[in-house]
């Protein structure tokens, strides 16, 4: 009897493995980037959001996305499991390999406050958004960014990102809202 639940249970799991396909490959060209996204912080933070924010059935262009990062920048969602926080961290490539949901489903952010501190060449944004499915749909999510960026005396570079969300037992603070 053990035999066969253990055949049963190999069997599902083969199944389910092979409905669940990895994370198609995105091809990301090396182009130069727009003055106007790398000129200054506010243009990087525009850029940001213009990005991701695609109909559904249309590909962010990660190749202008490409252009805002340092070569190895690190991605870093907050999750949640077992009601714990769980880092999960990619690197720009595979962000843009995750995307399917964005393109399937179609993904409209927007920011709707910002604190920008800065000292000399560095620069750091607390930038609160609101995300949606379609631009004029219901908000789905809320929560907030948090950029470092460096001037290198000819463009500003985004050096990391870190995003959480808002929850019910984690509102956003009123000093990051509007």
């Amino acid at each position: 009897m053990k035999r066969i639940a253990l055949v049963i249970f190999a069997f599902a799991a083969t199944a389910f493995a092979q409905q669940a396909s990895p994370p198609k490959h995105v091809n990301i060209p090396e182009i130069a980037p727009r003055p106007e996204d790398v000129s200054s912080v506010d243009g990087m933070i525009k850029a940001w959001y213009d990005i991701v924010t695609v109909p559904k059935g249309q590909m962010p262009d990660w190749a202008r996305d490409h252009t805002l990062y340092i070569k190895d920048i690190r991605f870093v969602e907050l999750r949640e499991k077992d009601g714990k926080p769980m880092p999960h961290i990619v690197s720009h490539q595979e962000f843009a390999d995750e995307s399917g949901g964005i393109v399937s489903e179609g993904f409209y952010e927007q920011e709707i406050h910002r604190v920008t501190e800065r000292f000399g060449n560095i620069a750091h944004v607390w930038s609160t958004y609101e995300s949606r499915r379609t631009k004029e749909g219901p908000v789905i999510a809320r929560g907030i960014n948090s950029i470092e960026l460096f001037w290198d005396g000819r463009r500003w570079w985004i050096a990391n990102a870190i995003w959480d969300q808002e929850s019910a037992n984690k509102p956003i603070p009123k000093e990051f809202l509007p």
